[in-house]
C-alpha cells in the first residue's frame, strides 16, 4: 500500500514464472505482479480461467518463492473458489495482493455490479488487511478491439463498479484496456481513489498513465 504514489506511481512489470519473476527483481523493481495470461500460456492454457485453479496458484507460489519483494497476484475472477478459500489459498502462498476481475468467463458476461460488490466484501473480510485488493473493472474491454468504438459511454458503468468495489473494501481499481489518457484521467479523478492502470502498446505508454494520476500501473500483459 505504501509503494501506490499518485504522481510516483508504483509500475508493476508482468511476470509468469519464477525466472522472470527474478529478472523484474534484479532490474530495480519493488514489488512483482503476475499475468494470468501469461502463466496461463506457460503451462499451456489458454487465458480467462482455461488453466486449472491449483495449477495457476501453484504457478503463483512458485514465483512468491523465488522473490523477496511483494508479490501481486492476477487471481482473474477466483476460479469460481469461494471467496473465503481463495483468500486462504493467497495467503497461504504468500501473495501480498491480488487482481480480480468482473467477468463471469462461464457466461463472458460482467458480473452484476451487486454480486461482485458481495464477492470482494467477503474476499476483504476473510483476508483482513493482509492482502492488497486490486478490483479489477471490465467494462471497457468489450469495446476495446474498435478503434472507433466510444469508451466514454462506458464511464458511468466503470465509475460505478469502481464505488461499489471501493466500499466493499477494495484498496485499488484497474479499469483495464481504457484506451485514452484523457479518459483515464477522469476515472481517477471521480474514482478519488488509487487507481491502477494498464501501460501497454494497446493503451498507452506509462509517461500518460502517470500523467492521469495513477497510483499504480501494470507494465506488460497486465491481462
Amino acid at each position: 500500500r505504501a509503494l501506490r504514489r499518485p504522481g510516483d506511481p508504483l509500475l508493476l512489470p508482468n511476470a509468469w514464472d519464477a525466472d522472470t519473476a527474478r529478472l523484474v527483481v534484479e532490474a530495480g523493481y519493488p514489488a512483482v505482479a503476475t499475468s494470468s495470461g501469461a502463466v496461463a500460456a506457460a503451462l499451456g492454457f489458454s487465458d480467462h480461467e482455461a488453466a486449472p485453479a491449483d495449477a495457476m496458484l501453484d504457478a503463483a507460489a512458485r514465483i512468491a518463492a523465488a522473490v523477496d519483494v511483494p508479490v501481486t497476484v492476477d487471481a482473474e475472477a477466483g476460479y469460481g473458489l469461494e471467496p473465503e478459500v481463495l483468500a486462504d489459498r493467497l495467503l497461504a502462498l504468500g501473495a501480498a495482493g491480488c487482481n480480480l476481475e468482473d467477468t463471469d468467463h462461464k457466461t463472458g458476461e460482467l458480473r452484476p455490479i451487486a454480486e461482485q460488490a458481495a464477492f470482494l466484501r467477503t474476499v476483504r473480510r476473510a483476508a483482513g488487511r493482509s492482502l492488497v485488493l486490486n478490483a479489477r473493472i471490465d467494462v471497457f474491454v468489450a469495446s476495446f478491439p474498435d478503434p472507433a468504438a466510444d469508451q466514454s459511454a462506458f464511464l458511468g458503468d466503470a465509475l460505478d463498479r469502481a464505488a461499489a468495489y471501493l466500499d466493499a473494501g477494495a484498496d485499488c481499481v484497474y479499469p483495464i484496456l481504457v484506451r485514452s489518457a484523457d479518459l483515464a484521467a477522469q476515472f481517477v479523478s471521480a474514482a478519488n481513489a488509487p487507481v491502477n492502470l494498464l501501460a501497454h502498446p494497446m493503451t498507452f505508454p506509462p509517461d500518460a498513465a502517470r500523467a492521469a494520476g495513477a497510483a499504480r500501473i501494470s507494465l506488460g500483459t497486465g491481462l
